[in-house]
């Protein structure tokens, strides 16, 4: 019914001082990896992609042929700081952002 006092006697005794460090940095370092391992898989990869994506907007020229978040594939008739103008079928232009633009197809894919 009771716990036996040979059972409780088999506690281990608390360890010195220089234990608790040790305790201290193990327990730190599963989380500084999992923080390492998510900068290396979503993090830089990201950024990444976000600075590719800003040089190809800053890179935009009249006459590329560029494909749209919404879908939309034409080409590029007139540019200005923050906006674009592309031709989608003969005579018909849509005002978009440059933000917009997904990715520049190579010439001759929009007919």
């Amino acid at each position: 019914m009771f716990i036996s006092s040979a059972f409780a006697q088999t506690a281990p005794a608390p360890a010195a001082g220089g234990g608790d460090m040790m305790s201290m940095l193990s327990s730190l370092a599963l989380p500084a990896a999992m923080m390492v391992v998510l900068y290396l898989v979503m993090i830089r990869p990201q950024m990444r992609r976000q600075k590719e994506h800003r040089t190809m907007i800053e890179a935009l020229a009249r006459g590329d042929e560029v494909a749209t978040t919404g879908g939309i594939v034409g080409r590029v008739t007139r540019l200005s700081e923050g906006f674009l103008q592309v031709e989608i079928a003969p005579g018909v232009e849509v005002q978009m952002q440059r933000s917009a633009v997904v990715q520049v197809l190579p010439k001759g894919s929009v007919k």
